[in-house]
């Protein structure tokens, strides 16, 4: 059996006194796109935040390709290929969309994405190079969020609530520039409310509530009853499904 491009093992977490995460077991193969479900609070975030390297565990580890990397920051795990689109894209509001991504290229990483393959598969990004990210829509802002990862050439890309308070139309364009990402051989892993959506881009779905991961499985395998079950609390909690 092949070794998974990302491991969590046995990963507490949290922030001070407040811990967000029990016992966290999840793997990704290379290639692979898992989906992320829970409701706010669930832990989601904080499970991205534990991968990028932004928060600490308490316990447990975290392996990537094969690595041991629990106690690298998040600089050096994005140099490895790690890249993170956090929840409220963080962009520098004074900087133009083109400089914006170019902080993204930082990481020195060689691969595919350069500004413009950017261009190409995000045109919403294209279309607004020379302004100022203070002026862009969320969806403008999160569309070169995206990029700016991208112009790290992640090997596992995290993407975080992408679709967020978005217009349905805005977030019809970020998905449909996955199938390209993907494509590129870049693994993903995606937090998403939207279980429509999850479903039709996902291999793989782990549900998350109150900090645990409740349950898990091939996309093509479950039910939207029970997701939503385990999403909500409600019902008998399966732990896995098996390929």
């Amino acid at each position: 059996m092949s070794t998974p491009l990302l491991a969590v093992q046995s990963v507490d977490a949290g922030y001070g006194d407040f811990q967000a995460l029990f016992g966290i077991d999840v793997e990704v193969a290379e290639g692979e796109l898992l989906a992320l479900v829970g409701a706010n609070g669930a832990g989601k975030s904080t499970l991205l935040r534990t991968i990028a390297g932004s928060l600490k565990p308490s316990r447990g580890t975290v392996r990537y390709a094969g690595e041991d990397v629990t106690g690298a920051p998040d600089i050096q795990r994005a140099r490895k290929g790690i890249g993170l689109v956090p929840e409220g894209r963080r962009l520098f509001p004074s900087l133009t969309v083109q400089e914006n991504l170019q902080v993204g290229a930082a990481t020195g990483r060689q691969g595919p994405w350069d500004l413009a393959k950017v261009y190409e598969t995000l045109p919403l990004v294209a279309d607004r190079r020379a302004r100022k990210a203070a002026r862009l829509s969320g969806g403008e802002q999160q569309a070169v969020a995206i990029g700016r990862a991208l112009m790290g050439n992640p090997r596992l890309l995290l993407l975080d609530e992408v679709s967020l308070g978005l217009a349905p139309l805005v977030v019809d364009q970020l998905y449909t520039a996955l199938p390209g990402i993907r494509a590129e051989g870049t693994t993903v892993v995606l937090v998403e409310q939207d279980l429509g959506r999850t479903f039709a881009v996902a291999d793989r779905i782990a549900c998350v509530l109150e900090g645990r991961i409740v349950l898990t499985g091939p996309a093509a395998d479950l039910t939207r009853e029970q997701v939503t079950a385990a999403y909500f609390g409600t019902g008998a909690h399966t732990e896995a499904i098996s390929p």
